[in-house]
């Protein structure tokens, strides 16, 4: 029984023949690709046609990737702008100004990244921005004096010391007599650091009550939310 393209099949031939690709001759007469594999298994394609439809295919696979990766970063886009939409909407609800939540805040971050075994409260980062939360939560809820706060910054073997103290002396308002001690990474001898880096930078207060208030605090919320969760 013939199928209904059989009127089709010589001008698919012809097509096959001139060295076009089954793709495009399933899309231009509009023959399902299994039909047309059946009607082209004894055409022969000269090398030149072969290897034409092979820069062809390569071709379209490059435009297809790249088309590929605009949808994918247009969605990733998408999927940022609204995770930025749905954070607003949470701070909206946050009362900044809230002491205990600014302490509370600052004993969960504490408990992730501060130091724990100096006789003292000291929390390092290469983020400019942690460590002024830092600093702004030591002063609004401990009343902490930035004359009390000391400053040690841990750098590669080719940064520059003195640059990079007044770095982190304007990213942080605090001023260079604050600075104390500098180490440097000799592992790191020989390669070269990025421009973006610029180390990590520690900031120290002597009080270690605040940091025993802040372990505190932060294990004890953590583990009243797990509780709850568990009897839930």
């Amino acid at each position: 029984m013939r199928s209904k393209w059989y009127e089709s099949k010589e001008q698919a031939i012809a097509l096959r023949r001139s060295g076009r690709s089954i793709r495009k001759i399933e899309k231009q007469l509009g023959i399902p690709r299994s039909t047309l594999s059946g009607w082209f298994k004894q055409v022969e394609l000269s090398e030149s046609q072969k290897e034409k439809l092979r820069q062809d295919w390569m071709n379209s696979l490059a435009a297809g990737r790249k088309k590929a990766v605009i949808w994918h970063n247009a969605q990733k886009e998408k999927r940022i702008a609204r995770a930025e939409r749905e954070a607003l909407a949470t701070l909206a609800k946050i009362d900044s100004s809230d002491l205990a939540i600014l302490e509370l805040a600052l004993a969960i971050l504490y408990l992730g990244e501060g130091s724990k075994k100096t006789v003292g409260t000291a929390l390092g980062s290469s983020d400019p921005m942690i460590l002024r939360f830092f600093i702004s939560v030591l002063q609004k809820v401990y009343r902490v004096d930035k004359s009390a706060m000391r400053v040690n910054l841990h750098l590669r073997a080719d940064q520059n010391i003195t640059t990079l103290k007044r770095y982190w002396s304007r990213q942080l308002d605090l001023p260079l007599d604050n600075f104390r001690h500098v180490s440097i990474d000799i592992r790191t001898r020989g390669s070269k650091t990025y421009p973006t880096y610029k180390g990590v930078c520690n900031v120290y207060c002597g009080n270690v009550a605040i940091q025993r208030r802040l372990i505190f605090l932060s294990r004890r919320y953590c583990s009243k939310v797990a509780e709850g969760n568990m009897g839930s």
